[in-house]
């Protein structure tokens, strides 16, 4: 049999993923939506919570953007939405992390002022057919990982990824707008970046999330509110009498 690599090898993982490219002109081909109307910077990775209860007065957490993801108790956030109902969730996800730093440097890992997160419950609310285009930037926290960063109710485009801390003024040029991969997952390289773009043009909640199941429910998880389209197929249907409830 061949010699395959360890399963730890980073380097030629991160060598066949980030070479994957689309079926440009394919009959499931969707050109690159090239004029961006949302721009996103999420931080993600692990994180600590305090906790008075807990042993050591703290618990493991997880975030984006230093927003530790809860799901609400009551009422979910698509009927919430949907019926303009208050006090469930808030629509004010930031667009970037509350602080900049080295988010890949080791020697951060488990600095105070930073590791610490908070349980929110929070929406980031776009415009029907808007184009959004967000990088996902994985920090050092805790130890870095691999996180597969998974988007309900879209498919996307993977433009680029490396490793370090996105350079906003040169990494662009590394951007593929020609036949980039398109998925619904894209794993988040260790101590990297990765950027997608994908067109809101399916109306309701939808979740993005760290697909592996701990760090979902430490919180590493936000909700996109999209609204309505301007016909009768682009509208979202009230819910079904037969919703279970919470």
């Amino acid at each position: 049999m061949p010699a395959l690599p360890d399963f730890n090898d980073t380097p030629t993982a991160h060598k066949f993923y980030s070479n994957l490219t689309g079926l440009a002109n394919g009959p499931q081909w969707i050109p690159v939506p090239l004029d961006v109307d949302e721009h996103m910077l999420i931080t993600i990775g692990l994180n600590f919570e305090l906790c008075a209860t807990c042993q050591g007065g703290q618990r493991s957490a997880a975030s984006m953007n230093n927003q530790s993801f809860m799901l609400p108790e009551k009422l979910s956030i698509l009927e919430a939405s949907f019926y303009n109902v208050s006090g469930i969730y808030t629509a004010d996800f930031p667009d970037e992390p509350p602080v900049k730093f080295d988010y890949t440097n080791l020697n951060l890992s488990t600095d105070p002022s930073l590791v610490y997160t908070q349980r929110t419950t929070k929406a980031k609310k776009l415009k029907f057919n808007s184009t959004v285009e967000i990088v996902f930037q994985n920090t050092a926290f805790l130890g870095i990982e691999n996180h597969p960063m998974h988007l309900h109710g879209y498919s996307f485009h993977v433009l680029a990824q490396e490793f370090g801390n996105y350079d906003a003024v040169n990494d662009p040029k590394k951007f593929n707008l020609v036949n980039p991969q398109a998925r619904n997952t894209i794993a988040v390289p260790v101590g990297g970046w990765a950027v997608i773009r994908f067109r809101a043009n399916n109306p309701g909640v939808w979740i993005m999330h760290c697909h592996l199941d701990v760090h979902l429910t430490w919180g590493l998880a936000m909700v996109f509110e999209v609204e309505n389209g301007p016909t009768p197929s682009s509208t979202l249907p009230p819910p079904p009498s037969d919703l279970p409830k919470c």
